[in-house]
């Protein structure tokens, strides 16, 4: 068996190590098309990570500009640990006031004490997904999320595996 699928993540193992995770890292293209990468706490819904930021921040803006983005999660502090998952997404960016309020809380709840009201909140629903770990005795590993956003966008491909 060679070694991409050795370390596929599945489904339910991807959920699961989602759920474990405090942060992704946010990539969206920039005015001058350079990757700009910030750091956002989130929140696992059907699949679908739901954030919130500023409406005036820049990664804000470069998804206004441009909905993709790439997240990545990931956890292991030697090589025989390391896993994550990196996800292709399309971002669905929400402003109404009760929908920011919804997700606000649900990440207060999560993470204790966040101001529950920002004024922008962005629902990445993963288009692609690869997810990995190295610890051959992984039980299930194999990549693929399925999920929708609030706009019910499903996304288009899974990849299985890296």
């Amino acid at each position: 068996m060679d070694r991409r699928r050795q370390i596929r993540m599945s489904e339910a193992g991807l959920r699961t190590f989602l759920a474990e995770q405090q942060t992704v890292t946010c990539a969206t293209l920039g005015p001058g098309g350079r990757p700009h990468l910030a750091t956002l706490w989130y929140v696992l819904v059907d699949g679908c990570l739901h954030c919130w930021t500023y409406a005036a921040t820049q990664k804000a803006r470069n998804l206004e500009r441009d909905p993709r983005a790439t997240l990545l999660a990931e956890a292991g502090d030697v090589y025989a640990e390391l896993r994550g998952v990196s996800m292709e997404c399309d971002a669905e960016l929400l402003r109404d006031p009760d929908q920011v309020l919804d997700i606000g809380v649900a990440l207060a709840v999560r993470y204790g004490g966040a101001d529950p009201a920002p004024e922008l909140r962005a629902a990445l629903a993963p288009r692609r997904s690869n997810g990995w770990g190295y610890g051959s005795a992984r039980p299930g590993c194999r990549a693929g999320i399925t999920g929708s956003s609030l706009a019910s966008r499903r996304p288009t491909r899974s990849v299985r595996g890296r």
